[in-house]
């Protein structure tokens, strides 16, 4: 499955949270790091799911841009 994941720039840092899959966020110093601490966040929050035995939801999101004038 494919997740769409929020990133934002912060002072220092990078955040990212997934929209599909609440609770589930990372922080990092670039935007490498933030995308491999997000993928390992994923894995890890739907690990925790399965041994729950809680539904896993479907990656719903879709993300577009808008041109602004």
């Amino acid at each position: 499955m494919r997740y769409a994941i929020i990133i934002e720039k912060a002072l220092s840092n990078y955040s990212a949270y997934c929209p599909d899959l609440p609770g589930c966020v990372a922080t990092g110093n670039t935007m490498e790091e933030i995308k491999k601490e997000m993928a390992d966040a994923i894995s890890f929050h739907l690990e925790g799911l399965r041994e729950e035995n809680l539904p896993i939801p479907l990656p719903l999101s879709v993300t577009d841009y808008i041109e602004a004038s």
